[in-house]
């Protein structure tokens, strides 16, 4: 007997502004619920304190998350000079106080040395897994692990503000980029310490801050379908970014029906003016259906690697 399912088909992905002391996986399986979705991940999780832009996964969109996982992130980020903690930010034990003897001109340049490709060692207190668990459950345990220093890139990062003992930045990197650790390390440079208080994440990859959505609004949403008793997907849906906007920049191969078809069956074929390599994102028909992304295999075909399958 086929085992029923829990939730709804629905695809997309929902750009959700998370609110500050909320664990990402609680925020997300909170629009799973309001969606009533079958199926949903989201791309990269924040730290409780920190808010902003969490795209969410639903339906066949999730076998896309890793696009955006590796995708680039910007912050804004505000830091509280002369205070160390155990994790680097305000929700963390302040384990170090020392003076603040900084001008503008030697911020400027201590914060200019981080732009550009660098090794960084992640914080214990992160997500990243150590022999299955994350770094965060040893931390709390007082256990350190060894970690390997990791490649990042600061694209730009720049000064907002300087007042006292605060600052205030902005900061476009790359995935894997802790800037709790980036905050930690321009402390020391500066020798007097420093920790986070505050984290926005404005962008990942492309996509538009004012397309994020609430906790709250959502469920306003929901009890406005209520009132009006029409189906909470008529006012919801409508919010949902199509799921090939997280391969949005992969080149787009569009092909026939009839080859698509084959694709779908997991045959490779050949289409006249596709790139000689790497990922493509394929669509079908006049219609430019989104049906998945593919790679350009030895003979030159575009081969099935990851297709959308609508129930």
């Amino acid at each position: 007997m086929a085992r029923r399912r829990k939730g709804r088909p629905v695809h997309g992905v929902l750009l959700l502004d998370k609110p500050t002391g909320e664990s990402s996986n609680h925020a997300l399986q909170k629009v799973k619920r309001l969606y009533f979705a079958d199926k949903a991940g989201h791309t990269g999780a924040l730290d409780p304190l920190a808010t902003g832009m969490l795209p969410i996964c639903l339906g066949e969109a999730t076998k896309f998350s890793q696009y955006l996982l590796e995708s680039d992130k910007r912050y804004i980020v505000k830091a509280k000079l002369g205070e160390r903690t155990n994790t680097s930010d305000s929700d963390g034990e302040v384990v170090e106080t020392r003076p603040v003897k900084v001008d503008r001109g030697q911020l400027e340049r201590c914060v200019a040395k981080f732009k550009g490709t660098t090794k960084q060692i992640p914080s214990m207190f992160s997500a990243l897994k150590y022999q299955g668990r994350p770094l965060y459950e040893y931390a709390r345990e007082g256990v350190e692990v060894p970690r390997e220093a990791r490649d990042i890139t600061v694209y730009t990062i720049e000064l907002l503000g300087f007042n006292g003992d605060e600052i205030e930045m902005d900061v476009h990197c790359s995935k894997g980029t802790y800037i709790r650790t980036i905050v930690d390390d321009l402390g020391e440079m500066l020798g007097c310490g420093a920790h986070v208080t505050y984290l926005r994440r404005t962008q990942v990859a492309k996509y538009p801050y004012e397309r994020m959505v609430t906790l709250e609004q959502l469920e306003e949403l929901l009890e406005q379908a209520h009132r009006e008793e029409i189906a909470p997907r008529e006012l919801l849906d409508p919010l949902l970014l199509p799921m090939d906007t997280a391969v949005i920049d992969l080149p787009e191969v569009n092909m026939l029906p009839e080859l698509a078809d084959m694709v779908q069956h997991g045959q490779p074929v050949q289409i006249f003016g596709a790139p000689v390599e790497g990922q493509v994102r394929m669509t079908s028909g006049e219609e430019r259906l989104f049906i998945g992304v593919g790679e350009i295999d030895d003979d030159g075909k575009v081969a099935p690697k990851r297709l959308v399958v609508f129930r």
